[in-house]
C-alpha cells in the first residue's frame, strides 16, 4: 500500500514517519517543500532517496500527481488547519485515495463533510481529526458510554511536555488566545473566553499538578451532537510550566480586555523563548477525560480516565490514530466511503497499540466498568 505523508519531515509527520517506516506492507512516500529535508529523512529512517518526494500541499495539479504516483493513502500533517481549506483532501478525491488529517481546527474538521457526497462517488474515506481530537477522544467516551444510563459531562484536558511542536502549532493555539469559544453548558450554548478560565489537575506522578486553560478544539460541537443528552462539553490544555500557562493568561486577558486585538503576534516569540528553554522543562505530559453522569441504578457515577507520557513521548499521541488507522486498512480494512470527522472508526485499544513500545501509560478507571 503506497502511503504519501505531506509535512513528513515536520514535528508530527516526522513522528508519524518514524512509526510506519517500520511496517513492512507499507511502501512510504515522504513529501514535502524541501527536498533535501525529505530525503535527509528517508535516510534517517532506513530508506532510500526515492521514497522522498517534493511536493507542496497547495500545488495545483495535486490530483494528477497523487494518481500518477499510485497513492492508495494521503496522510496530511502540514498544519495549521484553522485557515487552510481542503485542497489536499479534494486532490486526494480527484485521485480516488483515501485521506486523513491531523487537523485540529474546529471549524476545519467539522466542516470537512462538505465533500461526503464527492468522497461518496470516488468511494474513498476522507477524515479529518484522525488525532487526539476527536479520534482518540471520542474512543475513550465510546468505551465507557455503557455505563451510564444517562451521561451528563465530558471534560477534557491536555497538557504537554516541554518539548515545544513547530511555529504552525503555536500560532494555531494564540489564535484563539482570548477570543471567544463557543460551548455547551448546562444544556445551552454560550460564550467562554480561551485560554481563561484556569483550573488545575493532578495527574499520577510524574507529572503532577497542572494548570488548564480553555481552548477552542473540534469536539466541543461534534460531542454534543454525538452524545444525546450530554449537557456539558468542555476543554481545556495547558503547558508544561505554570509559568509559561499564566504568560498566556496573561495575553489572553489583554486580548479579552481589548488592549490588544490578538494574541497572534507573540506567537513567534512565545515558540522562540520556549525552544530555547525546553531543555530545562519537564518531559512529561497528560490527559484526561472526566465522564460525569448517573449509572444503570440511577446512582451518580463519575469516571476519570487518564493518559501520561514520559521522555518527551506526548507528542507522539496525536499521531497515535493516523497510524493505527494506516495499519488497519493495511490489514484489510475498508473505510466506509465519505467525508467526515474520525470518529467511531478506532477503538481505544487500537489506538493505544500504536503507542506501545513509548513512554506512554493508560490510567483507567476500574476494569469492571470498561
Amino acid at each position: 500500500m503506497k502511503v504519501l505523508v505531506l509535512g513528513a519531515y515536520g514535528f508530527f509527520g516526522r513522528r508519524i514517519s518514524s512509526m510506519l517506516a517500520r511496517d513492512s506492507r507499507l511502501r512510504l512516500m515522504l513529501a514535502g517543500r524541501d527536498p533535501k529535508q525529505a530525503t535527509e529523512l528517508a535516510y534517517q529512517l532506513g530508506l532510500t532517496a526515492d521514497h522522498a518526494r517534493r511536493i507542496d500541499a497547495g500545488e495545483p495539479r495535486l490530483g494528477t500527481l497523487l494518481r500518477k504516483l499510485g497513492v492508495n493513502l494521503v496522510i496530511h500533517t502540514a498544519g495549521p488547519f484553522q485557515d487552510q481549506r481542503y485542497h489536499v483532501a479534494q486532490a486526494a478525491i480527484e485521485a480516488g485515495c483515501h485521506y486523513l488529517d491531523l487537523a485540529d481546527g474546529r471549524d476545519f474538521v467539522r466542516g470537512i463533510t462538505r465533500l461526503d457526497a464527492a468522497a461518496r462517488a470516488a468511494q474513498v474515506a476522507v477524515l479529518s481529526g484522525v488525532s487526539t481530537l476527536p479520534a482518540l477522544s471520542s474512543a475513550v467516551v465510546d468505551v465507557y458510554l455503557p455505563a451510564f444510563s444517562r451521561l451528563d459531562a465530558i471534560r477534557m484536558g491536555i497538557s504537554s511536555g516541554g518539548l515545544v511542536p513547530g511555529k504552525a502549532s503555536v500560532r494555531g493555539v494564540f489564535s484563539y488566545c482570548g477570543q471567544p469559544i463557543r460551548v455547551h453548558e448546562g444544556g445551552q450554548w454560550t460564550e467562554v473566553t480561551g485560554w481563561l478560565d484556569r483550573q488545575a489537575h493532578s495527574f499520577p506522578r510524574p507529572v503532577g499538578e497542572r494548570l488548564f486553560g480553555r481552548c477552542d478544539v473540534p469536539d466541543l460541537d461534534l460531542f454534543p451532537a454525538r452524545y444525546a443528552g450530554v449537557k456539558s462539553v468542555s476543554f481545556h490544555a495547558g503547558v508544561a510550566t505554570d509559568f509559561g500557562q499564566k504568560a498566556v493568561e496573561f495575553l489572553a486577558r489583554q486580548v479579552q480586555a481589548g488592549r490588544l486585538r490578538s494574541a497572534l503576534p507573540f506567537a513567534d516569540l512565545f515558540h522562540f523563548l520556549a525552544r530555547r528553554l525546553q531543555s530545562m522543562l519537564s518531559d512529561t505530559g497528560g490527559m484526561y477525560v472526566k465522564l460525569d453522569g448517573v449509572d444503570a441504578s440511577g446512582e451518580p457515577l463519575n469516571l476519570v480516565w487518564q493518559l501520561i507520557a514520559g521522555d518527551n513521548h506526548g507528542p507522539h499521541i496525536p499521531c497515535a490514530p493516523a497510524v493505527a488507522l494506516t495499519s488497519k486498512i493495511a490489514a484489510g480494512f475498508t473505510p466506509p466511503p465519505g467525508a467526515g470527522p474520525c470518529m467511531g472508526i478506532l477503538t481505544l485499544d487500537e489506538i493505544l497499540d500504536a503507542l506501545k513500545g513509548l513512554r506512554v501509560r493508560e490510567v483507567a478507571p476500574p476494569s469492571s466498568i470498561r
